[in-house]
């Protein structure tokens, strides 16, 4: 019987649909293992279902020669070396489209949280600072005819603008590839060049894709460019964001606050984000949802089983011959 390693532990229906053609072994640890612990467990192995805090590289892989597929559970695939599994006939592929809806809800309930300063709220009503209403007190903005600047017009992007349009918000964006004038007319979105984009939106949100050429791509001349009253929004990847410079622009009211999702260093915090009022903060729960966590595990697992039945993945990273 063909052998499947599952890295982490995750939602049954994975462990159930494999289990049916395969013998399983799964780490049951909410601990992720040590590159040793995986290098032992894949021994033998045909295929991998890897989670994004988990390495799988070439010494990974070489331990596993058998291995026909690594099926990441995740939208991205920067921990995985793609390029050489590619080499070795090992297709890669990912869980795309199911964390749409709950990426982008996220996204606006920090968008939401920010304006209207709920955490900050919150916190102070907690200390027993809430001595009644005043017209002055704890004042927010309104997202109605602000703009919003997506850097990313995939699925994520796309669906956080049809929220977005539900607050009577200005959509522009940038994208490495422009949307087709039937997209633009269907989203009422506007495309724009990076500079163009940071000048003129209220708010900033990150939807691409990571790759090592884009670290930084929000560092301190970007920062400089927004606006005072705008908000920076990051529910892609950490390294996009020179953290360092987001906590400098904070301090000096560069712009007005952050909600981040990711970090630059994860799982650590620049420590200086922990200490601004204006700043929230969440664990990577982007795709945190019951329904789109269970998504991800049956189509990671509905990977698996058609590379391993002598088919092709559903929802592949790469070619192979």
């Amino acid at each position: 019987m063909k052998e499947v390693a599952v890295l982490g532990e995750i939602p049954t229906i994975a462990y159930e649909k494999l289990s049916k053609y395969f013998q399983v072994t799964m780490n049951e640890s909410v601990t992720p293992m040590t590159k040793d612990e995986i290098i032992q467990m894949v021994q033998g192995k045909e295929a991998i279902l890897s989670i994004l805090s988990d390495t799988i590289d070439q010494e990974i892989m070489n331990a596993a020669p058998d291995l026909k597929i690594i099926a990441n559970y995740g939208a991205g695939f920067n921990n995985i070396d793609v390029e050489t599994a590619t080499k070795k006939k090992i297709h890669v592929t990912n869980t795309p489209v199911v964390s749409t809806y709950a990426t982008a809800e996220l996204t606006m309930g920090l968008l939401i949280s920010l304006s209207r300063r709920l955490v900050e709220g919150d916190k102070l009503t907690r200390a027993g600072h809430f001595e009644g209403w005043a017209p002055l007190f704890h004042l927010g903005t309104e997202l109605r005819g602000k703009t919003l600047g997506i850097f990313g017009m995939g699925n994520i992007g796309k669906k956080v603008a049809q929220m977005a349009k539900a607050f009577d918000m200005k959509i522009i964006y940038h994208n490495r590839t422009r949307l087709s004038k039937e997209e633009e007319y269907s989203l009422d979105c506007t495309y724009l060049d990076k500079e163009a984009l940071l000048q003129e939106a209220d708010v900033v949100s990150l939807h691409m894709s990571f790759h090592p050429s884009l670290k930084h791509f929000i560092g301190e001349k970007e920062l400089a460019m927004m606006k005072p009253q705008s908000f920076l929004l990051n529910l892609a990847r950490g390294p996009l964001v020179h953290e360092d410079a987001l906590v400098c622009a904070l301090e000096n009211k560069k712009i007005a606050g952050a909600g981040l999702d990711v970090f630059e260093f994860e799982p650590a915090v620049t420590e200086g984000l922990k200490t601004l009022d204006n700043v929230i903060l969440t664990p990577h729960i982007g795709n945190a949802t019951v329904e789109a966590r269970r998504n991800m595990a049956e189509m990671a697992a509905d990977n698996i089983i058609s590379v391993l039945h002598g088919g092709e993945p559903k929802t592949s990273i790469n070619v192979v011959e």
